[in-house]
């Protein structure tokens, strides 16, 4: 017998159920802090600017200085939260008296909660079954919802970690550095122990009761109907399924504000009443609006696309397990074997029909492929699988739409469907994860044909890779995910080089690839000098022609001809011996060795000086400079270096790559003549957009950086508008190029990028990616037509 709510010893166990989980949290406290050392750890090793790694060496720091603190506050914050009524500093809203719904929330309180409210989008994504069950077993025990504050539900776990981070003394930018691992592992945290706390109550007896409110349901007139065995026959279930939809529907739109990356709307704006600090009249807080970056909000929107995917999909009415798919049913899983066998002669009528790129041929197409559609999902014997049946097929139509796709191409993606149908029925997570393999390899396979027309793809190197990549996948006999990586890994490395196989362009990369190593070398050289001559008495004169003039020379030499060729070696020996020259020379035997080295001297400087193609008149004036300073030398009676630390110096410059290391990296100059002179030919047709200083926010920085290669964007430069494919970045991400579809290329620099970037003068063709479009479109028609999804 089902125990009775009420009952003191229920209560009792409920509360033992909160302790367990909440031992289990702060069990895991270690784990959560080893996740977010190793992160900061690793992202401090990476290269970037100066001033990023410096950030990224500054949040290592900081976090390892206050990490104690933090999770001390956080597992004593999760253990008070167990105590009912408890007064916290959190700020949130209590669950009665009229007048704590007036309460003022401060732009700190509503900033975490805006932080927290996105953690716990993403955790719930991945701990709602378990969640949903432990919520009904522990509502069965005390005869109530649970309180909207309660330790057991995950945005109340996030809120509090959240707070106790900033109340810690670290600060919410560097929490959103690190959100995305740690967010993972604390959904993977929660999972493990509401699965502890399901089975414990297993073990004592308790099984959820029917939800009665999930059972009645009140129609727009206001007529209540019961959902659950008030009707019988074929009519009645398909009458029961159907409202199900509907309010699966209806619960899906309830959460398009998550969808945008919006917070749900508080409490005030329900009542009508003044929005509390923080909040505009129109319900988002500023602090929301003015706080992400245009990453991290395609991010939440597309993550909230796949919420509501997974929220139709997991309705009662379906029945889907999105944890532990049941296989397919014999009859389906024949019909897709066979599909698989006969993909090629199926599909070679819809080819040839594509050769002749007509609207009329890819309307047959589609046709074709809903047909296929229809015959699998009358194989099905659950509304599982039909329910994804439908969702796929609507998300192929939505793909084979798409016009800016070249119609032969379209037959491709069309082949795909049964394949990722395959993998959808074995794979839940195809519809809740954005970087499952499947849908990585459509949408990088879509972004680089977005710019091509059916003239200039067709008998292509990027027709025939797509070709092999999806006859690769019919004839695969696994259905599970391992053959989209393989085939995703094998286009990026097809891409690498067939977007620089031109000859044109791979010159061009050759060339910017050593403009970087040897800005990169510049910088490093010019830290290494100042390290050496840090205590030693050289004039300034000398210093600033070794740092600014002479690194130039050892970087250009180093990446021509190697760092242990000649010339360069004589280079770097050519530095220490203008170090010792340009010292004082109290003794007579030292000024002769000045004279008699001096023509050698002036002659190596002259040479690397004509390398940099500083010649003429401004290379007279660098040597007067100097001459003159060395003359000076000559006569004073100051302290002079002594031979050992010249030596030692052109020691360690023989070897100096030895010392030096990618966390000197910091900005590089870059401009259109070191290309044309690297290149040797004329670079008309190359646009070298450098950094110019334009202010940039760091987010966009990071935005340049992650942007892949292949893609087509629309690139404002000069007041021309060009269609641009993602060609290249080099290895230190610091040079981007961009070739344009009538020969020309753009080689921009990466704070440069990010300000186009930020201005709106470079945009994505595809912002969204085809399967998360797709995705968004099967919502829309399913909205309108929920009947489809069962049929």
């Amino acid at each position: 017998m089902q125990p009775t709510p009420s009952s003191v010893p229920q209560r009792r166990l409920a509360r033992q159920a909160r302790q367990k989980f909440v031992e289990g949290l702060c069990s895991g406290l270690p784990e959560l802090d080893k996740t977010v050392l190793d992160f900061l750890a690793t992202l401090m090793n990476q290269t970037g600017t100066a001033r990023e790694m410096q950030a990224r060496r500054d949040a290592w720091l900081q976090y390892q200085s206050l990490r104690s603190a933090w999770l001390e506050r956080t597992g004593k914050a999760w253990q008070e939260a167990l105590a009912p009524h408890i007064s916290t500093t959190r700020g949130q809203l209590a669950g009665g008296g009229a007048a704590s719904q007036f309460e003022l929330l401060s732009d700190d309180v509503v900033e975490n909660k805006i932080l927290a409210s996105r953690m716990a989008l993403t955790v719930s994504e991945q701990v709602n079954h378990q969640f949903d069950t432990l919520r009904q077993r522990t509502q069965s025990l005390e005869g109530q919802e649970l309180d909207g504050s309660d330790i057991l539900r995950p945005d109340a776990v996030c809120l509090l970690l959240v707070e106790q981070w900033v109340e810690a003394g670290l600060s919410r930018t560097e929490l959103q550095t690190v959100v995305d691992p740690l967010q993972r592992d604390l959904a993977n945290l929660l999972q493990k122990h509401y699965q502890a706390v399901n089975v414990f109550y297993v073990e004592q007896g308790i099984t959820p009761q029917a939800d009665l409110k999930s059972r009645v349901k009140r129609t727009s007139g206001g007529a209540v109907t019961g959902s659950g065995g008030g009707e019988s026959g074929s009519g009645g279930l398909a009458s029961q399924a159907l409202a199900q939809t509907r309010e699966a529907m209806a619960a899906a739109r309830g959460g398009m504000a998550q969808s945008a990356g919006y917070p749900a709307a508080p409490q005030h704006q329900r009542m009508n009443q003044q929005p509390p600090a923080g909040y505009p009249r129109h319900g988002m807080p500023t602090a929301f609006a003015t706080g992400m970056t245009p990453l991290s909000r395609a991010r939440q929107r597309a993550q909230g696309v796949m919420g509501q995917l997974r929220r139709l999909l997991t309705q009662p009415t379906t029945g889907f397990d999105m944890v532990n798919a049941p296989p397919a049913s014999a009859a389906l899983a024949h019909a897709l074997t066979a599909h698989r066998v006969h993909a090629d002669t199926y599909y070679s009528g819809v080819a040839t029909l594509m050769e002749d790129y007509s609207p009329a041929a890819v309307v047959q197409l589609v046709g074709a492929v809903r047909e296929r559609s229809t015959e699998l999902k009358k194989k099905a014997t659950t509304t599982g699988e039909k329910a994804i049946i439908e969702v796929v097929a609507l998300m192929f139509q939505s793909i084979l739409a798409e016009d800016r796709i070249p119609p032969a191409v379209r037959v491709w993606f069309a082949r795909l469907q049964v394949p990722v149908l395959r993998v959808a029925l074995a794979e839940p997570e195809f519809f809740s994860n954005l970087d499952h393999p499947a849908r990585k390899l459509i949408d990088r396979m879509g972004a680089c044909v977005l710019g091509f027309d059916a003239t200039t793809i067709n008998g292509s190197a990027l027709e025939a890779e797509i070709r092999r990549v999806v006859q690769v996948i019919e004839q695969y006999p696994e259905t599970g995910r391992r053959v989209f990586q393989l085939v995703y890994d094998e286009f990026e490395k097809f891409l690498s080089k067939f977007l620089t196989e031109k000859q044109a362009t791979s010159r061009l990369v050759s060339v910017a690839q050593q403009v970087e190593q040897k800005e990169t070398l510049a910088i490093q050289y010019t830290i290494e000098l100042r390290t050496m001559l840090r205590d030693m008495p050289v004039r300034d004169e000398i210093r600033e022609f070794l740092f600014k003039t002479w690194a130039e020379v050892l970087a250009l030499s180093a990446v021509r001809d190697g760092p242990q060729h000649a010339d360069t070696i004589t280079f770097k020996r050519t530095a220490a011996d203008l170090v010792w020259a340009a010292s004082a020379k109290p003794n007579r035997s030292d000024r002769a060795q000045v004279i008699q080295n001096l023509p050698g001297l002036l002659q190596r400087l002259r040479q690397g000086l004509t390398l940099l193609g500083v010649n003429g008149t401004v290379q007279d004036a660098q040597i007067k400079t100097l001459t003159d300073t060395l003359a000076d030398a000559f006569l004073s009676k100051t302290a002079s270096i002594p031979q050992a630390h010249i030596e030692a110096m052109a020691k360690r410059l023989a070897n100096l790559e030895d010392f030096i290391s990618d966390a000197t990296l910091g900005e590089m100059p870059l401009n259109a003549d070191n290309i044309e002179m690297m290149l040797g030919i004329d670079a008309s047709s190359i646009h070298v957009v450098a950094d110019n200083g334009a202010p940039v926010d760091e987010a966009m920085v990071a935005w340049a950086q992650e942007l892949q290669p292949g893609s087509w964007y629309t690139l404002d430069h000069n007041g021309a508008s060009a269609q641009v494919q993602y060609a290249w970045q080099s290895q230190r991400k610091q040079l981007h190029l961009f070739a344009a579809v009538d020969g020309s290329s753009y080689l921009i620099q990466l704070r440069r990028l990010a300000a186009y970037l930020q201005a709106g003068l470079l945009v994505a063709q595809d912002e969204e990616g085809l399967t998360l479009r797709a995705t968004r479109d099967a919502l829309a028609k399913l909205d309108a037509n929920p009947e489809r999804l069962l049929d």
